[in-house]
């Protein structure tokens, strides 16, 4: 049996493994670099395999950097299964057919530029697929429910557990049976952090023979959510009387969570009177989706989170949906929270409304989730004081503030007592989905204090167990 680490490893997206067992081989994930200028060619290079030899794919959720190539993958030739968890489909029925039209808009929008001759070298001006790549792909999947046992192959079996990240995430163990050896691989996909608002704790996993494990916030923990309640009363009270708050958010989970701890102040009085406008039509079908799925939220969510309580103690909340929307909330000078997507302000309604907010020192940026090396967000977080969007330059003017409390990622604490769940030490431990120094920080204390036998893949790795 083999390995292939093909993304997310020593880097946070792009997530893409391929198992090769006997005849039988697949994928686990198929997604999309996000985040710095060599990912849109990074994304438009042919896969190291043959789509059409692939025999299923497994997907732990539904963002975009562990399942925005499946498109491609299946204009590639790929005909088989794609399993994922039925929160997880309903996703995929947004997020897809939104990132075709991402690909065909930067598409567009480089054959028009200048130096469209570089674009063309690249391919940059031909989408890395189209909307009806997407919504052929949505054809391929297959519904699994949580804990049930699934046959996939001779020899080979799987169960999706509750990873508690977002809505639908699971951890998938794997069962491989070669000649007389069975071996067990688990997947942790992207873990949540316990705990945190609407959904449930990441499950316990008792054992595994080789694991691949996330390490995006290996070398910190997260603030405590007292604390960050603390940060967000005190950036509202600053700025709103004066300025606008803009939120980049992922539209899958983070946007669901602001929302929730929007919910929460309002709830306790440390809020009051709040003007919020989710610019963003994906969030919205996503915040959808999410009431829908009310089985899969935590007992206090399950408590709190109605449409009704959402509109008693948030009257102020709006869904805009057209672009000239959109385009009316750049108008308004103050009292204004805007969450809009992408949650790395790389693309959508988010620059939009960066670009009328970044150059006033009276604003707030919020930024709540994990922010790719090169991407405009991880730009901001480090302090640049000048960044040009839609090829005008800006002057960084208004204060930024990077809300770690709020990330639906696991923080080292929890990925430490995650670990601890383990009856034994794995065989075999690979640190995936982090940089380098979140990786090393993480190995070093497996290693350390639970004496786990770790190793960080790089890209193209392969290894193989006899």
């Amino acid at each position: 049996m083999k390995i292939k680490f093909l993304g997310a490893a020593g880097e946070v997206t792009g997530s893409c493994f391929l198992v090769q067992t006997g005849n039988i081989q697949f994928l686990v994930e198929c997604g999309m670099v996000q985040g710095g200028r060599d990912a849109p060619i990074r994304n438009r290079q042919p896969f190291d395999f043959n789509p059409e030899e692939l025999d299923f794919v497994l997907l732990t959720h539904a963002h975009i950097d562990h399942s925005g190539m499946l498109p491609k993958l299946i204009k590639a030739g790929y005909s088989g299964y794609i399993y994922a968890t039925r929160a997880t489909a309903d996703l995929l029925d947004v997020l897809l057919p939104d990132s075709a039209h991402i690909q065909e808009v930067d598409a567009e929008r480089a054959a028009r530029k200048p130096r469209s001759k570089q674009g063309r070298h690249y391919g940059l001006t031909t989408p890395v697929y189209s909307m009806a790549d997407a919504l052929q792909t949505l054809n391929h999947v297959k519904e699994v429910e949580y804990e049930n046992m699934i046959d996939l192959a001779p020899g080979i079996k799987c169960r999706f557990q509750d990873a508690g990240h977002i809505l639908g995430s699971a951890i998938i163990e794997i069962w491989i049976t070669e000649g007389e050896t069975t071996r067990k691989i688990v997947f942790s996909g992207d873990l949540g952090q316990p705990s945190r608002p609407i959904l449930r704790d990441p499950a316990i996993i008792e054992e595994a023979d080789i694991l691949i494990m996330e390490s995006t916030y290996g070398d910190r923990p997260h603030r405590a959510s007292n604390s960050t309640e603390e940060e967000i009363v005190d950036i509202f009270t600053r700025t709103l009387p004066k300025g606008n708050i803009i939120i980049p958010a992922f539209a899958v989970g983070r946007t669901q969570e602001v929302i929730y701890q929007l919910l929460q102040l309002a709830q306790h009085d440390k809020v009051n009177d709040l003007k919020v406008f989710v610019d963003s039509p994906m969030a919205s079908k996503a915040t959808a989706i999410t009431m829908q799925h009310m089985e899969l939220f935590d007992e206090e969510a399950k408590k709190m989170l109605t449409w009704k309580k959402i509109g008693t103690e948030l009257p102020n909340l709006y869904f805009t949906a057209s672009a000239e929307e959109s385009q009316m909330l750049n108008k308004i000078r103050s009292g204004a929270i805007i969450i809009s997507a992408s949650g790395m302000c790389d693309a959508g309604r988010i620059k939009h409304h960066l670009r009328h907010n970044l150059g006033r020192p009276e604003c707030a940026i919020m930024i709540t989730g994990f922010q790719a090396m090169g991407s405009l967000g991880r730009r901001l977080v480090d302090g640049v004081k000048r960044v040009r969007i839609f090829g005008e330059e800006i002057n960084v003017r208004a204060s930024i503030h990077t809300i770690g409390g709020l990330s639906a990622h696991a923080d080292q604490p929890a990925l430490i007592n995650w670990a601890k769940g383990f009856k034994k030490p794995p065989q075999y431990t690979y640190l995936v989905h982090g940089e380098d120094n979140p990786a090393q920080a993480l190995a070093s204390r497996l290693q350390n204090e639970l004496n786990w036998n770790v190793h960080i893949p790089k890209r193209q790795e392969i290894v193989s167990f006899n």
